[in-house]
């Protein structure tokens, strides 16, 4: 069960809040019909999210049979409870990638982000796709003035490299930006926009359905095995046989692949939603409506809701078991830090949801037998997720230049030691990165250059 489904008592506010995702209150996912299974198909999928139902519009319109499981309700997962932010981010910084990969492939994957970003505008506008889509820019916040100095310079690599819209923040203009003295400046980017996740995976799932891609929620694989003809995958209402089979589990990935669950470590990520704000309030705290982020280890991630009335805040939760209150408080309590003002404000929604870490820490896309695997998003899915799904489908077409990708060069990711699909070590990596946050805190300089 991906959370509880129970409203939780907010005890610093004395009033519930619903633990579903904020946009399920204007999004359902409405059961789709029960239809036999296919005993035979071109491309079998796991995983009913953006990555899957993407690479099955792509691999069903150009003619193979397509057959998609999910093990539960389409909606459910990671693509229905994300922040909704349109970054494509990647979570090494370009002298890592640089060190690991080189300056050419490094470059490759900043480049690639930028297309990712632009092929999925194109999309909603092509597919009419209403997902709230606004194109707001992205302040990033630095905590102390080496940060500061870091931001000035990917924003000028960005600007000079991909030609984006980005520039440093200096502290005394923050207030442009962003309504708190937290920050010791920053930087801004304008092509990264925020949207409505579940409408987002509804459009694509009617998309999807409009082609002859057979789609089976409530399914859920138990196990696959090599045969003569490809892949034969066994389900909890029978089983199939695929010319190749393409996994885009994710976070979700379960006990039918343990090969790939030694590889990924589900990480929680929550998000709690303020009750509509005050008039004025957003004018003051957000006053150009961007979507939010700064440079801890453990970083926030915030936005106002698409119609403006409510902040949403959310972090990496740090527990991997039932749905306790304390990563919601915890929450509340950074979103305060930043906004003091705030820090008495009601909640209305705590949700969470998993998304996947590897040890390359960027996403992937790989091939291992008859299987294809377009996986490990690390957080930033809404762009990755359905970008590497069609990218995997290109490859399963045989369509060599338009799968070429620089997330599907490497061997798959390396296994994770002593781990077998429980992320016991999670808190002992939060431990950590919590005391480097609070040593860059201790560096503030009230005199920042930035």
């Amino acid at each position: 069960m991906i959370g509880s489904q129970m409203h939780t008592m907010d005890t610093t506010a004395s009033r519930p809040f619903k633990a579903t995702p904020y946009w399920w209150d204007d999004c359902a996912f409405p059961g789709l019909p029960v239809v036999p299974l296919v005993p035979r198909c071109d491309v079998a999928i796991v995983g009913g999210g953006y990555a899957g139902l993407s690479a099955a519009i792509e691999l069903a319109r150009a003619g193979r049979s397509v057959q998609l499981f999910d093990r539960q309700p389409i909606g459910q997962a990671a693509s229905g409870r994300n922040g909704g932010m349109a970054s494509g981010s990647i979570r090494p910084s370009r002298k890592q990638l640089i060190r690991r990969f080189g300056q050419a492939r490094a470059d490759g994957i900043l480049a690639e982000g930028k297309a990712a970003r632009e092929d999925l505008a194109g999309f909603l506008e092509a597919e009419r796709v209403e997902c709230d889509f606004f194109l707001s820019g992205l302040f990033d916040g630095a905590i102390n003035d080496r940060e500061c100095d870091e931001l000035s310079r990917h924003a000028e690599l960005l600007h000079r490299f991909l030609g984006i819209e980005t520039f440093a923040v200096p502290r005394n203009e923050v207030s442009r930006y962003i309504g708190t003295d937290f920050y010791a400046g920053g930087f801004v980017r304008m092509d990264i926009g925020g949207l409505h996740p579940a409408k987002l995976l509804s459009g694509i799932l009617r998309v999807a359905r409009s082609t002859d891609a057979v789609i089976h929620e409530n399914t859920t694989v138990l196990g696959t095995s090599q045969e003569a003809a490809g892949v034969r995958v066994a389900t909890s209402r029978g089983a199939v046989s695929a010319k190749k089979l393409l996994v885009c589990t994710d976070a979700y990935t379960d006990g039918f692949d343990p090969w790939l669950r030694r590889r990924l470590v589900p990480v929680r990520s929550r998000i709690i939603a303020t009750e509509p704000l005050g008039e004025g309030v957003m004018d003051r705290l957000m006053p150009r409506k961007m979507m939010y982020g700064d440079t801890r280890q453990l970083s926030y991630y915030y936005r106002p809701s698409p119609d403006g009335s409510r902040i949403l805040f959310g972090g990496r939760d740090g527990t991997t078991e039932g749905d306790p209150l304390a990563p919601t408080t915890h929450l509340r309590s950074e979103l305060g830090r930043i906004f003091p003002e705030l820090a008495g404000v009601g909640i209305t929604h705590s949700w969470f949801g998993e998304v996947a870490m590897n040890r390359d820490m960027i996403p992937r896309m790989f091939t291992v037998g008859d299987m294809i695997y377009a996986t490990g998003f690390c957080g930033s899915g809404v762009v990755w997720a359905r970008w590497l799904g069609k990218k995997a489908a290109f490859k399963l077409l045989g369509q060599t230049e338009k799968a070429q990708s620089a997330f599907g060069v490497d061997p798959p990711p390396k296994a994770v030691p002593l781990y077998r699909g429980k992320p016991w070590f999670i808190p002992l990596v939060y431990s950590f990165y919590e005391r480097r946050d609070k040593r860059a805190m201790r560096g503030r300089n009230e005199s920042s250059k930035c």
